[in-house]
């Protein structure tokens, strides 16, 4: 397929923004990984018009598919690890095109993984086992058994990407193979939850317990980014918060994550008066 391709990919490459191209080839019958396209072509730009571009091609019973992105679009995914099929292509994909090695120290860097990367990851990752543990929680005290169930499935997923993450790894597609291998209890969890005999709302007792043990453990590295942020002034309010350059990749589960780190005292509130007698302005802050 590679040759098939060559001719769209080297008008690409002979482009000065053109930074690098990288082919990935189906490994599998059925490959999700390429989105069941039989070659994928990951073409990296210094800009663009648009962040991402896409085209898809066919040549005889062949499909293949072009993705034309941005360097920052690229480092926005991997930052918060919204596109963790990208990492995997990085990983296994061929370097078919490389101006100044760009694309050989863009893998050296994901494979020494700088730890502030790691840092910012773990906090957006907590944040997310934050809001779905405690929302699977209402569910399953509702008696709402199938809600709890669907959430309880989303915070595993969450809590074996952080796993993953504390291990000094990017989650990759293959998550619960990386977490076998680094973290068997919390694997053993995921077994449990969607292999056991019991009734289902025993295992999610069982998984809730489970699950408070995980986050009460992992609370101090979770909260370490966004107490770093914040201690960079004296006190914020909510939405000096949310428009935090950093704190936006909390995106909607931001302030659910602030008022649990204010219960679990990682995160301080005082008042500050209003013009209305008894009503107070909110402010978080960092005890020094």
């Amino acid at each position: 397929m590679e040759q098939i391709l060559r001719p769209i990919y080297q008008e690409r490459a002979s482009q000065e923004s053109t930074l690098g191209v990288v082919l990935v080839e189906k490994r599998e019958k059925v490959s999700p990984i390429t989105d069941t396209f039989d070659s994928v072509l990951l073409i990296i730009t210094k800009e663009n018009d648009t962040s991402v571009f896409t085209k898809h091609y066919t040549y005889l019973d062949k499909k293949a598919a072009m993705h034309i992105v941005t360097e920052k679009q690229l480092r926005k995914w991997l930052l918060l690890g919204t596109n963790r099929k990208i990492v995997d292509w990085l990983f296994h994909g061929r370097i078919i095109y490389d101006r100044n090695e760009f694309m050989e120290k863009l893998k050296t860097e994901l494979k020494d993984y700088p730890f502030y990367g790691r840092k910012i990851k773990m906090g957006i990752e907590f944040a997310k086992l934050i809001r779905r543990y405690l929302e699977g929680k209402v569910f399953f005290e509702e008696k709402n058994y199938m809600d709890a169930y669907n959430h309880i499935v989303e915070s595993l997923h969450n809590l074996a990407r952080l796993s993953v993450l504390e291990n000094g790894l990017p989650p990759e597609v293959t998550v619960w193979s990386q977490v076998k291998q680094m973290e068997p209890s919390i694997y053993k969890l995921y077994e449990e939850l969607i292999l056991s005999d019991e009734p289902i709302h025993k295992r999610l007792e069982l998984l809730f317990l489970a699950s408070e043990f995980h986050i009460h453990s992992r609370t101090n590295d979770g909260a370490q980014h966004i107490r770093e942020v914040m201690e960079k002034q004296e006190s914020w309010t909510i939405q000096e918060l949310h428009e935090q350059e950093e704190l936006k990749n909390y995106s909607s589960d931001l302030e659910v994550f602030i008022e649990y780190l204010v219960e679990k005292d990682l995160i301080s509130v005082k008042g500050v008066k209003t013009k209305s007698e008894g009503i107070f302005h909110r402010y978080y802050y960092v005890k020094g």
